[in-house]
Formats: C-alpha cells, sequence, structure tokens
C-alpha cells in the first residue's frame, strides 16, 4: 500500500505543477497616440514596441499620429516602452464620429482629432420623460403619429 500511495502522490504533483504555469496574455490590439515629427521619431518609436515579447505586429500612422499594437502583450507595458524613447504618449482617446449620439458635446469635439473621430467622454443623457424629450417625440419621425398631429 506505501508503494500505491507514493506512485499516486507523484502522479497528482506532476498535475498540479502544469496548472500553476503562468497563463498567456490574451490577444489585443492596443492603440496608443504618440507625438512624432521626422523618419528617425517614427523609426524609434516602432523599434522600442517590436522588440517586446508577445508583438504580433506594429503600425504607425504619422499623420494621425498612432501608433497600434497587436499581440499577447500589456497595454501599460507598450505605453512605458514608448516613454522611454522620450516621446509623448497617451492611449488613443478617439473614438469614430458615428458611435457617439452627441458628437458635438463640449467635452467630445476636439479640433486636433483625426478625420471622422471625437473623443471618447462620457455622453450626458436628458432624464427620460421629461417634458422637453416628450415634445422632442412629439414631432420625431420614429412616432408614427407625428403626422397627424402636424
Amino acid at each position: 500500500m506505501g508503494a500505491l500511495y507514493y506512485i499516486s502522490y507523484f502522479f497528482s504533483a506532476t498535475s498540479t505543477r502544469s496548472t500553476n504555469r503562468s497563463r498567456k496574455k490574451p490577444m489585443q490590439t492596443v492603440e496608443i497616440k504618440v507625438k512624432m515629427d521626422c523618419d528617425g521619431c517614427e523609426r524609434r518609436v516602432k523599434n522600442a514596441v517590436k522588440n517586446m515579447k508577445g508583438v504580433k505586429t506594429v503600425e504607425v500612422n504619422r499623420k494621425q499620429s498612432k501608433v497600434t499594437v497587436s499581440g499577447n502583450v500589456d497595454p501599460n507595458q507598450v505605453l512605458k516602452n514608448i516613454k522611454r524613447t522620450g516621446k509623448t504618449a497617451i492611449f488613443w482617446p478617439y473614438i469614430p464620429y458615428n458611435l457617439v449620439s452627441y458628437p458635438y458635446v463640449s467635452q467630445a469635439y476636439d479640433k486636433r482629432a483625426p478625420a471622422g473621430n471625437v473623443k471618447n467622454v462620457v455622453q450626458a443623457l436628458d432624464v427620460p420623460n421629461t417634458t422637453e424629450e416628450k415634445m422632442t417625440h412629439l414631432f420625431s419621425d420614429d412616432n408614427p403619429n407625428a403626422c397627424s398631429i402636424m
């Protein structure tokens, strides 16, 4: 019985060792805004990121000041490596124009944003069932009875 116990302990110990391995980071895309002026800046930023462990692709768009990194990477580590080059870098603060309900809100509209994008800010919505909303809905195209009122 001692030998059987020893062998069963050995097999259970090996199975727990394999579950303790560090998990692989999920595949993700990180977008970062980096101020780049010339080809040297672009090359320096690209080299800082492409040598990281887990990076699959690096795309640099100097016109939009945007760096896109895809792979099994940590977004904070990518940002840290880009900042080490001496460039100012932040996570990409813009989203496409068509995903925002009110794109011309004072915090969302940004003149420096690339074409078709606005800042990603929390959109303030009216409280439902307010008088103003009821009046707006009364003459809306979504209301099937709007034509009968007019």
